[in-house]
């Protein structure tokens, strides 16, 4: 009766929000906006499987035609969705050969089972390299060997772990935060270094968002790992000495041959995604998503030293994260109602239309806005969306827009609360929506209450952030 009730508030959530505005120009904006209140509070609540919500933009589209349906449809198999699916294709290989075992002792044998000491090893880990690779690269990298480690532990039941909801918690956390350090931490930057060239007219150089985002940065990671380390016990173990791993991993069998082509199928489609500038003038088509997916197709030919095949698609497709790519994809068809029905537009037309004066008051709306409206959105729609708007408004104002820029740029990168772009990932490998917002809410306060006030100290008192 519970879940029949819990079922049944998403869609009275959805016609609270639709139906006072159904015969007016903004129905579709409204129908967006009950759309997001729709999926937030069955994700929320799982009163329905996470992948079955993530169906709702197809279906509420189909009834009201917000938007073109093929604009919606595309987010479901879209390049990222194939990036994710050939790296679960390739990581349930692992399993088939035993790797995902080897890997996780191997792990264990060299960072040690403290808790505390895997947050922030994981934390830095991810950080550094989304600092300097497209961060959903990072997350669908990084994201199965720490659940291959936890499983090796015990923790095989994701949702019901605190500790293997925290440590990927601490992986979706991270990857934001490095993809804030460079323009090439995601697509959402290169927008805001366009929006940034067009002003100026000249070349932007890349060094200097890194000199500029340093100091933001360095607030962001030891606020993110103190708060995830308030939820952890003092001397809280894993479930073993780092000896006692270390000697599990000595005890094991020689590396097999089938071990060394599974693994390297994955080092090369991860090698050739972190490499792209390198190669992409020559091979333009081969990006990311197809270089996994073709790594996937050739793991079906790996064999045993009697010819026998190890991949199955039988087999396979029951270890394959399904619900991962229906989530991620549920949540850009979301983003593609909010921006299409004007949604986002409106909000920033609401800010715009505030009598803003300037000063600390408005370095708090902008951060307060785009974390907001990246957790209901993808950050890059985030960054089109809000980065033009906040311009109009410092112009307005009269003000130089480049620091308000790059304070626009802070509350892109990072959202904590809903499991939408990055954090479907974690979600898709067990990690409870519900636990996600738990700790987002809070999470996301203190990141805007800092981010606010050092954005605006930089404003004030250090030049450099004021140019380019």
């Amino acid at each position: 009766m519970k879940q029949k009730i819990l079922a049944l508030i998403g869609p009275v959530l959805f016609l609270l929000c639709y139906l006072p505005f159904c015969s007016t120009d903004s129905a579709n904006m409204w129908a967006a906006i009950g759309t997001v209140a729709w999926m937030a509070f069955w994700w929320i609540t799982g009163a329905v499987d996470f992948a079955v919500t993530a169906f709702l933009p197809i279906a509420i589209n189909a009834f009201l035609q917000i938007t073109d349906m093929s604009a919606v449809i595309a987010n479901y198999a879209s390049e990222t969705i194939l990036l994710l699916l050939g790296a679960s294709i390739l990581t349930a290989s692992w399993d088939e050969t035993g790797l995902d075992k080897r890997i996780a002792a191997k792990f264990l044998s060299l960072v040690g089972s403290n808790v505390k000491t895997q947050i922030v090893f994981w934390y830095l880990l991810c950080a550094i390299l989304s600092a300097i690779l497209p961060n959903v690269v990072v997350c669908a990298a990084v994201t199965p060997i720490a659940v291959s480690m936890l499983k090796y532990v015990g923790e095989k039941d994701i949702a019901k772990s605190k500790v293997g909801s925290l440590i990927l918690l601490t992986i979706a956390y991270a990857v934001g935060v490095g993809g804030l350090a460079s323009p090439l931490g995601g697509a959402m930057n290169l927008v805001t270094v366009d929006y940034i060239e067009q002003i100026t007219g000249e070349e932007f150089m890349y060094i200097a968002w890194v000199v500029r985002f340093l100091p933001l940065t360095i607030v962001l990671i030891i606020s993110n790992i103190i708060f995830l380390l308030l939820f952890v016990k003092k001397k809280q173990e894993l479930g073993g000495s780092r000896e006692y791993f270390i000697q599990q991993y000595k005890s094991m069998p020689p590396v097999n041959r089938e071990e060394v082509l599974s693994l390297s199928l994955f080092l090369i489609a991860t090698l050739l995604s972190f490499t792209r500038e390198l190669y992409k003038n020559h091979l333009p088509g081969l990006k990311p998503a197809y270089v996994f997916i073709i790594c996937a197709i050739i793991s079906f030919f790996i064999t045993s030293k009697d010819g026998k095949k190890i991949m199955s698609w039988s087999n396979v497709q029951k270890k394959i994260s399904w619900d991962l790519m229906y989530v991620f994809a549920g949540g850009l068809a979301l983003g593609t109602l909010i921006n299409a029905s004007g949604a986002a537009k409106k909000i920033g037309e609401l800010v715009a239309s505030a009598d803003l004066k300037g000063g600390f008051l408005l370095v708090l709306i902008i951060v307060t806005m785009t974390v907001l409206m990246s957790d209901v959105t993808s950050n890059t729609a985030t960054a089109a969306v809000a980065v033009p708007i906040v311009i109009s408004i410092v112009e307005g104002l009269g003000e130089n827009p480049i620091p308000y820029i790059y304070t626009a740029s802070i509350g892109v990168n990072l959202s904590y609360m809903l499991p939408t772009s990055i954090r479907a990932i974690p979600v898709g490998y067990g990690l409870e929506p519900k636990y996600m917002l738990k700790k987002g809410i809070p999470m996301t306060i203190i990141v805007i209450s800092l981010m606010s006030i050092t954005a605006y100290l930089l404003i004030e008192f250090w030049p450099v952030f004021s140019t380019v």
